[in-house]
């Protein structure tokens, strides 16, 4: 069964941390570029980074650059999602994906093959 299965979610205060992973299943990981997509209440769902399968590169979006650090472990074909000095504004569902894609299109949803069902992640004191 081909699956992605995000953990690590929770409620955390303004400035903490947490660390979310993404477990796959049934298919080849090390082939698919990675990404991470958020979709906070009312809004759309926005990616917010990606890794290439090929030579690791990394992408952030503006929002959370500096602050958030993406990895992966092919050998456990899992990805990762080190957030830290969460803020408020970070509070969402949080996804991860998977996709043979154009890295220009890496934005859109639509371009991927494989969704987690989402881990919530509450920023708030």
């Amino acid at each position: 069964q081909l699956q992605l299965v995000e953990s690590g979610g929770g409620l955390v205060q303004p400035g903490g941390s947490l660390r979310l992973s993404c477990a796959a299943s049934g298919f080849t990981f090390d082939y698919y570029t990675i990404a991470w997509f958020r979709q906070a209440p009312g809004k759309e769902r926005v990616g917010i980074s990606y890794m290439t399968s090929t030579d690791d590169y990394t992408y952030y979006a503006d929002s959370v650059k500096g602050r958030f650090t993406i990895s992966r472990d092919n050998a456990k074909n899992t990805a990762y999602l080190q957030m830290n000095s969460l803020k408020s504004e970070d509070t969402a569902v949080y996804y991860c994906t998977a996709g043979r894609i154009k890295l220009d299109g890496w934005r859109y949803p639509d371009e991927y093959d494989y969704w987690g069902q989402g881990t919530q992640v509450t920023v708030s004191s």
